[in-house]
């Protein structure tokens, strides 16, 4: 439950996000470098977390379904690294620079993941 709430309070926080453009050309974040063990903490904190299925076309409701394959391990850790991205940034670049990260990437990626992971959780909490 926490894990969800927390979740659900990161996506709330996409709608928040102000930046202003810039065009400096700033330093590049390293994740293999800079946060090798995410994967394996994940594993060892999450060890119910696995694979899903998924529909890819849910919008297309006259077509057959298309189903897609998910990894809930893969999922968070990709939030994690957008995360520690975007902390990177603050620090190393600017708070715009972050800013500005946060809101092209969670649109763009991370936002996916989070309500991958988040209908996950709920369909293993109902499986219960």
């Amino acid at each position: 439950m926490y894990l969800e709430k927390n979740l659900v309070k990161l996506y709330a926080k996409y709608f928040d996000i102000n930046y202003q453009f810039d065009d400096k050309k700033y330093k590049q974040f390293d994740k293999n470098t800079l946060c090798p063990n995410v994967i394996q903490n994940i594993q060892n904190n999450f060890k119910d977390f696995g694979w899903y299925h998924s529909i890819l076309n849910m919008e297309e409701i006259f077509k057959e379904a298309e189903i897609g394959t998910g990894d809930a391990i893969d999922d968070l850790s990709d939030i994690i690294y957008d995360l520690l991205e975007i902390k990177w940034r603050y620090y190393n670049n600017s708070e715009n620079d972050a800013s500005y990260f946060f809101k092209f990437q969670f649109e763009f990626h991370t936002q996916q993941h989070l309500i991958d992971l988040l209908n996950y959780l709920k369909n293993k909490n109902n499986s219960l």
